[in-house]
């Protein structure tokens, strides 16, 4: 442990958040809440970090709001189905520590902070019904629109989102038809939420955290870069920051949290942490891997699982904060009817509609030609897909811009301007085409999935929502960027059950947690699932907390007990 104790201190808190997402937030909320004083340090202008960014889906089993909606349910079910999914990767104490908080978590930000959540109704797990413990719906969770004119002079500080229609519900939006029927939505709604401020998805269930904070006076600083921790030889005890050019140094009697996100800003880090070459990403320059530069010299154990790799565009003109180009996910186009995923070899080597199925063939390896066969790739359509679906944020009809993607008369000129092979890919679209017929896809099942079809299929198109032939001319080609994970990274920092950092000898690093992004996902291993990380955040926030303030939780022990684990 080193020691390099300041000279000095400028402000002090019990507990010091680094980060004001949902992690953050929730971790100096608990803290207060828990007889601690506390204060958030945020290295931008604005707050509410990655989450603000999100659709803002909480996934948590056995929550409830859905044992009120008559739902059957509980954490233990939770914990098998994420359990069974890790593919062993994961850690089973961790996977159960997340399945027993979750809804405490849930239920105490509810209760202490006006946290307004709801069924999103009819939307299921990923592998639902393929796993036994999967349910139709149930577990996830979005915020109801929150009034952001309650935040006063935070209103502004606070971030929306460019990935998310924040003026709309998942209700809303799949009443409207879902992501492929955008000309379908009520935008009357939109309108008249956005312009009373009303924020819904992950602006929304960030700014309800702010709002938290606010009420409790916790006081929150922009513009803060926190370069080191202080450790006084035994402990760490505070943190060496950067504000308006000068040192700032902020004394933590009983805790730092760290909770920034991952690091998929950083190229070095994606490329030795999570063998992604040269990723693009959709979140705020600021996500590039501090946490594990701060707790490194600390000791600090780094743990990985399986990555989140994804796949996005960009539209030429759109950019994001401090002129960054605006990179968007594919995810909610590529299951879309009359499209298709391929690679150079002009073959289809995935289940378009299901994310997880394109994003672990995508880093399949060939070893007999040492390269990436899937990589690079192209989101292949029609003028139909065109005519009825938008494509990032061209409206169906729009004309490409001018720079962006390809355009031809035939499958051929196509082959040709892409570099795609012109036979194999006529062959690939003549076969897919003849599954659109009878809706069944033997290759890779395409469809068969429900959380695929709901999310990005078209329920009008029939045999199958997410399967429609490419027979009209012109056919358009977009090369699709390898995407970092949205913040979510497969490398991170390990903790035990209270969120405490875990050092190289598998002991607490006493003074040190970490929540959010920013923890190694040993509580799921393997399995991504749509809202698991926004829960993750508000739990690790909720642990982290109630230890730091000196009252931990003993949930786990207890069920550890139950289970005879």
């Amino acid at each position: 442990m080193i020691r390099n104790i300041s000279p000095k201190w400028d402000i002090e808190a019990d507990v010091v958040s680094i980060g004001s997402g949902g992690g953050g937030l929730a971790a100096a909320i608990t803290a207060h809440d828990h007889g601690a004083s506390a204060l958030v340090l945020e290295r931008s202008d604005q707050v509410g970090g990655v989450t603000a960014y999100s659709m803002g889906e909480v996934w948590i089993p056995g929550n409830h709001l859905a044992e009120s909606a008559g739902i059957k349910d509980s954490p233990e079910s939770g914990y098998r189905y994420v359990k069974s999914l890790s593919l062993d990767y994961g850690d089973d104490l961790a996977i159960l520590n997340q399945a027993v908080h979750g809804p405490v978590a849930l239920k105490y930000f509810e209760d202490r902070i006006g946290l307004k959540m709801c069924l999103i109704r009819d939307l299921p797990d990923y592998y639902f019904p393929q796993n036994a413990d999967g349910l139709a719906e149930g577990r996830y969770l979005e915020v109801l629109p929150f009034q952001a004119q309650s935040l006063g002079d935070w209103q502004t500080k606070t971030r929306v989102s460019p990935h998310v229609p924040y003026g709309f519900t998942h209700e809303d939006i799949f009443d409207g038809g879902g992501m492929a029927n955008m000309l379908s939505w009520d935008y009357n709604v939109m309108a008249e939420r956005l312009a009373k401020d009303e924020r819904c998805a992950g602006p929304g269930l960030a700014a309800s955290f702010v709002k938290g904070v606010l009420d409790r006076n916790i006081p929150m600083h922009t513009g803060v870069d926190v370069q080191e921790l202080i450790v006084d030889g035994a402990r760490v005890v505070g943190v060496r920051a950067v504000k308006d050019g000068k040192d700032f140094y902020v004394k933590a009697n009983r805790g730092v949290v760290i909770a920034v996100s991952s690091y998929e800003r950083n190229p070095n880090y994606t490329k030795t942490l999570s063998h992604q070459l040269n990723p693009v990403s959709m979140v705020m320059p600021s996500v590039d891997g501090s946490h594990l530069r701060l707790a490194g010299p600390v000791g600090a154990r780094v743990a990985s699982v399986p990555d989140v790799t994804m796949l996005g565009f960009r539209i030429p003109g759109e950019e994001q904060e401090e002129g960054v180009p605006l990179w968007r996910g594919a995810l909610p186009f590529l299951g879309l009817p009359h499209t298709i995923v391929v690679n150079r070899a002009g073959k289809r080597f995935s289940n378009e509609a299901f994310y997880r199925s394109v994003y672990f063939a995508l880093d399949v390896l060939d070893g007999g030609t040492q390269t990436h066969p899937n990589f690079p790739c192209w989101a292949v359509f029609d003028s139909q897909a065109r005519a009825k679906y938008p494509f990032g944020s061209l409206m169906p009809g729009q004309e490409f811009p001018e720079g962006f993607g390809v355009v031809a008369e035939s499958i051929d000129e196509l082959a040709r301007k892409t570099g795609v092979d012109q036979q194999a890919l006529l062959e690939t679209i003549s076969k897919f085409n003849g599954y659109c017929e009878s809706g069944v896809d033997p290759e890779f099942k395409r469809g068969t999935h429900p959380w695929g079809a709901f999310m990005c299929g078209d329920s009008s198109q029939k045999p199958n929502p997410n399967m429609g032939a490419l027979l009209k001319p012109p056919f358009y080609a977009v090369e699709l960027k390898r995407m970092a994970g949205g913040g979510i990274s497969s490398a991170g920092l390990l903790a035990d059950e209270h969120c405490r950092v875990m050092g190289w000898d598998n002991k607490p690093i006493e003074g040190l947690y970490a929540a959010g992004n920013s923890l190694a996902r040993m509580d799921n291993g393997a399995l991504m699932q749509s809202g698991i990380t926004n829960a993750r955040g508000m739990t690790h926030g909720y642990l982290a907390g109630r230890h730091a303030a000196n009252h931990p939780s003993d949930l786990l022990q207890k069920e550890v007990a139950r289970l005879g684990l």
